[in-house]
C-alpha cells in the first residue's frame, strides 16, 4: 500500500477528472458580435433577448402586444414573411384564451415535411416575470440561428417553419391553436423546441414520441452537436411529472414528434421578476446556439419521414461530444451478463486465494451503513434545516438560493460518512474484496431499473468498468492508481453529475437521493478511496468540508435584492355579502403583508371554497378586514334560457366593467353540462357531449383586449342552477382605487399563484327586469318559454 501522498494525488485526480467533465459538458466561451455574420453569435442573440424583456409580456397585457409587433418586424428585417394566427382554444383542464401565433416558413428545394422551429414568446403571468430566460432567450435563439442561417445562404431541401407560440405559460394554448387548426400543422416532420425552466446551467435534450426514439436518437447523433447534454433516463424521469411544454401538444394531439432544449439551473429565477437579462447566464445562451445551428442546418436536408421508429434506445452522453445508445433489448441481457463476469471472477479470485467469501460479506457492512446512516442524515437534516430556517418555504419551487451550497454541505457530508465506515470496516489490504459489495448492488439496482425505468440502463456501463478493473487484479494481483482511476472515469463522467441533476430538476427535497446516490458512486470509486491510508483523516477533511458548506449557507439564509422574498397579496370583494378581506398565500408573513394582514395572523376563513387553479394547489393561507372598494362589478346578461323537452339551453354573458385579466367559473358539483361551449369552442379533444370535470372549477379565461366571455351549455331541466364567477385584475399595486405602498427591493411577487389582484367574487343570477305598468301579477321563479321561438320570456319576482 501507498502512504499518504498518493492519497493526495489520487484525490487531486479525481477533481481534476470532475473539472474537465463540467468544463466539456457546455461551452465555456461567449461568441461575441464580432462573429462572422454567418455564424450564431450569442452577443447578438442577447441583444434580442433585452429588448424582448424589457417589461413584463404575458398574455392580455400591453407588453404582450408589443412583443409580438417586435417579432413580426424581426422576421420580416431578415426577409421573411410573417403571418398570424389568431383565435380561441380551451384545454381538457378548462383554460380559455385567445392566443396570437407568430409564424413564417422558408420554402425548400423539396416539398416532403417541414421542420419546425418552436419557441413561445408570452412570459408567465402574476409573478411580473420578464421572461428573459423563458422564453426569450428561445426566441432570440431562433431569430439569431435563422438570420446566420439565411445569410450563409445554406442549401436545404425542406420547408423550413418558425412558429412563436402564444399562451404556453397559461395552457400550451398556442401551440394547441396550430396543430389542431393551421394548415401548416400537417406538413410538419419534426420540432425543435427551445426552453427554460431557469436561468443558467446546461441546456438538456429531451426527446418526445409516441412511439420508439430510436431513429431520433440515431439521427441527433449524425448532426455532430458539439456539446450534447442528454440521457434516456432524464426523459424517463421527465414524463412521469406534471410538467409539459409545448412540443407536448405536437406529439399527443398532431403525432409530430422532436426535441426540447431546455436549461434548469437557477431554479428559483423561474417564472419569477428575477427572470430577467442579469441572471440569465450567457454561457448557457451559447449552449442553446450551439444545438440549433448544426441541427438546423442537417434536419433541413433529411428525409423526415425517417425519423419515425417503433424502437426504443439507450442514450447518453459523455465528455467531449460524444454521443451514445444502444437499444432497449440489450439492457436485461448486460445485467445478466455483469452479474455472471463478476461471480466468475469471484470464483477465479477464490481459487487463487485472493478472494475471501468471509471478507465479500463484511464489505457490505461499511457500504449499507454509508447508505442508511448518509440517507437518514440528509432526509432528517433537510427537515430540520425547513424548521430552522422557516423563509426556505417562501420559495413555492423548493429550491432555495444557496441551494447548491446545501447539495455540497451534504455530499461531503456523505463522502465523510463512508470514509468513516470503510475506516472502521475495511482496511487497504481488503479493499478489493470489499469491492464486490457496490458492484453486486449495482447489478441489483440495473436489474431493476431493467424493468421499471428501461431509459436508466445506461448506468451499467461504470458496473462493466469495476468488474473489469475487480477482473484485472484477481488475475494479475496487481495494484494501479493510474490503472484504477482510468478504469473509474465512467462512474464520475455518467453517473456523478446526476448527483447534483436531481435537486436542482426536483428540488432540495430529494436531496436525500443525492447522498444515497454519493456513496453508490463512493462504493465505484472504491479501488481508490478504499485504498488511502488514515481515512480516519479524510473523514474529518471531508466533515470540515461540510460544516464549511453548513456555515455559509446560513449566512447566506437571507433575502437580498436579486434573490428577493416572495409574498403576495390580493384584494377580495364578496358581491354576495357585500364585504371584502386581504388574504395571502404566503406561510411566514413579513412587515410588507402584516401592514395589511396585521399582526396576528387569522387564518383565510371561506376563501378556498372555490379553488383558484394554480402550479403547486397553493392555497391561502392568512386574511384580514379590508374596506370596502367601489370596484366596478361585471355585467352577467343571460342571452338565452331556453327548455327543449328535459332540457334547459342556456347562452350566459359576462361583461366587464374595468379592465381585467381572468375570469374562473365555477359549478355546484351536481350539475351536469352538455355541449359545453366558451367563447364559440369546446373542449379540445373531448370525447362525448359532457363536460368532464374533477371539482367545482368550469373554467379559467385570461382575458385579451376586455373581450367578454360568452357560455353555452345544456343542463337538465330539473337541475339547481347553482354557478359562481371570480373576476380578477393584476393591478393591485397600480390601481390608484387602493394606493398599495411599493415593495421593498428585497422582495418580490409569488410566483406560480394569482397573486397582486383584485378580485370580484360573485354568483352567477339571472337579471330580473323591474315591474312594468298594465303587466299582469308576476309569478314566482317561473320562465315561460315562446312556443315557437324558445326564446324566454322574464317575469319578475
Amino acid at each position: 500500500m501507498k502512504k499518504n501522498p498518493t492519497s493526495i494525488l489520487a484525490f487531486l485526480c479525481v477533481i481534476a477528472i470532475l473539472a474537465i467533465i463540467y468544463a466539456t459538458m457546455m461551452p465555456q466561451w461567449v461568441s461575441k458580435n464580432e462573429e462572422a455574420l454567418a455564424e450564431f453569435s450569442t452577443e447578438r442573440a442577447l441583444s434580442q433577448v433585452k429588448i424582448i424583456a424589457q417589461k413584463p409580456h404575458y398574455v392580455g397585457s400591453t407588453n404582450h402586444e408589443l412583443v409580438a409587433n417586435y417579432l413580426k418586424l424581426e422576421l420580416n428585417r431578415i426577409g421573411l414573411e410573417t403571418t398570424v394566427q389568431e383565435g380561441f382554444t380551451l384545454n381538457n383542464k378548462g383554460l380559455l384564451v385567445k392566443s396570437k401565433n407568430i409564424l413564417a416558413r422558408i420554402k425548400g428545394t423539396d416539398h416532403s415535411k417541414a421542420l419546425l422551429l418552436l419557441s413561445h414568446y408570452d412570459s408567465a403571468p402574476h409573478s411580473f416575470s420578464k421572461g428573459a430566460s423563458d422564453d426569450a432567450s428561445g426566441v432570440a435563439t431562433i431569430l439569431e440561428g435563422i438570420r446566420a442561417f439565411l445569410y450563409a445562404k445554406q442549401p436545404h431541401k425542406n420547408d423550413i417553419i418558425i412558429l412563436f407560440s402564444d399562451a404556453e405559460e397559461l395552457g400550451l394554448n398556442g401551440a394547441a391553436l396550430f396543430v389542431n387548426q393551421h394548415p401548416w400543422a400537417k406538413d410538419v416532420g419534426l420540432v425543435l423546441n427551445f426552453e427554460a425552466r431557469g436561468s443558467s446551467g446546461p441546456s438538456y435534450m429531451l426527446m418526445e414520441t409516441n412511439k420508439g426514439n430510436e431513429a431520433l436518437v440515431k439521427e441527433f447523433s449524425n448532426a455532430k452537436t458539439k456539446f450534447p447534454v442528454s440521457n434516456s433516463l432524464m426523459y424517463s424521469i421527465y414524463k412521469m411529472l406534471p410538467n409539459d411544454t409545448d412540443l407536448t401538444v405536437f406529439r399527443e394531439q398532431g403525432n409530430i414528434q422532436g426535441f426540447n432544449f431546455a436549461f434548469i439551473d437557477g431554479h428559483f429565477n423561474y417564472h419569477t421578476q428575477q427572470d430577467d437579462i442579469q441572471h440569465l447566464n450567457t454561457t448557457t445562451l451559447t449552449h442553446q446556439g450551439t444545438y440549433l445551428m448544426p441541427l438546423l442546418k442537417y434536419f433541413s436536408n433529411i428525409d423526415l419521414n425517417t425519423t419515425a421508429s417503433t424502437q426504443d434506445n439507450v442514450y447518453f452522453n459523455v465528455p467531449f461530444g460524444f454521443f451514445i445508445s444502444y437499444p432497449f433489448s440489450w439492457v436485461a441481457p448486460m445485467t445478466i451478463i455483469a452479474l455472471g463476469l463478476l461471480i466468475l471472477f469471484i470464483f477465479i479470485g477464490k481459487a487463487k486465494r485472493v478472494i475471501s467469501f468471509r471478507e465479500i460479506f463484511r464489505g457490505f457492512v461499511p457500504l449499507l451503513g454509508s447508505l442508511i446512516i448518509s440517507g437518514l442524515v440528509t432526509f432528517l437534516g433537510w427537515k430540520i434545516l425547513l424548521e430552522a430556517y422557516p423563509q426556505y418555504n417562501d420559495l413555492l419551487n423548493g429550491f432555495t438560493y444557496n441551494g447548491h451550497a446545501y447539495i455540497g454541505a451534504f455530499v461531503t457530508l456523505s463522502i465523510a460518512i463512508c470514509f468513516a465506515f470503510y475506516d472502521h470496516f475495511s482496511e487497504g489490504k481488503i479493499t478489493m474484496n470489499h469491492f464486490v459489495a457496490p458492484l453486486l448492488l449495482w447489478i441489483v439496482i440495473n436489474a431493476f431499473l431493467a424493468n421499471s425505468l428501461t431509459g436508466a440502463g445506461f448506468l451499467i456501463i461504470p458496473v462493466y468498468f469495476g468488474i473489469i478493473l475487480f477482473g484485472i487484479f484477481v488475475i494479475t494481483q496487481h495494484y494501479s492508481l493510474g490503472l484504477n482511476l482510468l478504469f473509474c472515469i465512467p462512474a464520475l463522467a455518467i453517473v456523478a453529475p446526476f448527483i447534483i441533476m436531481f435537486p436542482v430538476g426536483l428540488g432540495l427535497k430529494i436531496l436525500y437521493g443525492s447522498a444515497i446516490l454519493t456513496v453508490l458512486v463512493f462504493g465505484l470509486l472504491l479501488p481508490i478511496f478504499g485504498a488511502f491510508s488514515k481515512k480516519g483523516i479524510w473523514t474529518m477533511l471531508f466533515f470540515s468540508i461540510s460544516i464549511g458548506f453548513f456555515v455559509y449557507a446560513g449566512i447566506h439564509s437571507g433575502y437580498e435584492h436579486g434573490k428577493a422574498k416572495s409574498n403576495s397579496l390580493l384584494y377580495v370583494y364578496n358581491a354576495n355579502t357585500n364585504s371584502a378581506l386581504w388574504t395571502t398565500y404566503d406561510v411566514n408573513l413579513d412587515d410588507w403583508t402584516k401592514s395589511y394582514l396585521g399582526q396576528t395572523n387569522q387564518k383565510a376563513v371561506g376563501l378556498n371554497s372555490l379553488p383558484i387553479t394554480s402550479k403547486y394547489n397553493s392555497t391561502f393561507t392568512y386574511s384580514a378586514i379590508a374596506p370596502n372598494v367601489a370596484v366596478p362589478k361585471p355585467t352577467v346578461t343571460f342571452i338565452k334560457d331556453s327548455v327543449v323537452g328535459n332540457n334547459r339551453y342556456l347562452k350566459i354573458k359576462i361583461s366587464p366593467n374595468r379592465k381585467v385579466n381572468r375570469y374562473d367559473i365555477y359549478a355546484n358539483t351536481k350539475m351536469t353540462f352538455y355541449n359545453f361551449k366558451a367563447n364559440g369552442v369546446s373542449t379540445s379533444g373531448q370525447i362525448g357531449n359532457r363536460l368532464e370535470r374533477d371539482d367545482s372549477k368550469i373554467l379559467c379565461y385570461y382575458v385579451v383586449g376586455n373581450e367578454p366571455l360568452v357560455l353555452e351549455f345544456y343542463i337538465n331541466k330539473s337541475s339547481i342552477f347553482d354557478m359562481d364567477l371570480i373576476e380578477s385584475s393584476f393591478d393591485l399595486m397600480t390601481n390608484p382605487l387602493f394606493k398599495i405602498k411599493p415593495r421593498s427591493d428585497w422582495m418580490m411577487p409569488t410566483p406560480f399563484v394569482l397573486n397582486d389582484a383584485v378580485l370580484i367574487q360573485q354568483k352567477i343570477k339571472r337579471y330580473t327586469a323591474p315591474l312594468k305598468p298594465m303587466e299582469t301579477a308576476p309569478v314566482k321563479d317561473s320562465i315561460i318559454v315562446a312556443k315557437d321561438t324558445l326564446t324566454p320570456v322574464v317575469t319578475p319576482k
